[in-house]
């Protein structure tokens, strides 16, 4: 699989051969989605709390006799079928979400993004990205030369200055190979990775 090779002003110097093994596996849609869910799943806090019909505020006072009022019988106001009475099941603080996703599956998962971002055409390789000082301004500068507004960088290194510069632009996000998620490669819009990180990506998902 052949990918664009960019220069410091984003244009296609040449065509760099990108390992088939990672770039050049077929999209397989539902494995896909089924990674992007559990990494979402598993990222969720349960911090939502409901109360059930014994922790609810009421009195244990029959709200009306049982006989000849022609209504449903009660026995106290903290029923799941009243209103401000407790919920059935409620959702508790300690509530797992977590998805278990085999190594094997996340790895396929992983290489079948890859690929498929590189037959769209929204996966480059640069040669490095650094910047000379930790400012915004010069990071930004460099990627509106490059024609790029929505961009995921994965460098072999993620140094002070590309760290500081990064961090503040709301479209863009800078990591290591270790750190390349599937939800961030099918956000972005472009991906720019390094030479050096192609080499770990091949080791990561070969």
């Amino acid at each position: 699989m052949q990918v664009e090779l960019l220069n410091d002003q984003g244009q296609a110097a040449s065509k760099y051969d990108a390992p088939e093994t990672v770039f050049g596996r077929e999209y397989n849609e539902d494995l896909v989605h089924q990674i992007v869910v559990a990494y979402q799943a598993n990222a969720r806090q349960g911090t939502r709390a409901q109360k059930d019909r014994e922790q609810v505020k009421h009195s244990t006072k029959k709200p009306f006799k049982q006989k000849g009022t022609g209504r449903a019988r009660a026995g106290m106001t903290s029923s799941p079928l009243w209103r401000g009475g407790g919920r059935i099941f409620p959702n508790m603080p300690n509530e797992n979400f977590t998805q278990k996703i085999n190594k094997k599956m996340y790895r396929a998962g992983m290489a079948s993004i890859l690929s498929q971002l590189a037959r769209e055409g929204r996966l480059a390789v640069v040669e490095s990205l650094k910047v000379d000082a930790p400012k915004t301004k010069l990071l930004a500068a460099k990627f509106k030369a490059m024609n790029l507004e929505s961009v995921l960088v994965i460098s072999e290194e993620v140094d002070d200055n590309l760290y500081l510069a990064s961090r503040n632009l709301p479209n863009v996000l800078v990591v290591e190979p270790r750190y390349a998620d599937p939800l961030s490669l099918v956000h972005y819009r472009k991906v720019l990775v390094t030479k050096g990180a192609m080499d770990q990506l091949k080791e990561m998902f070969a």
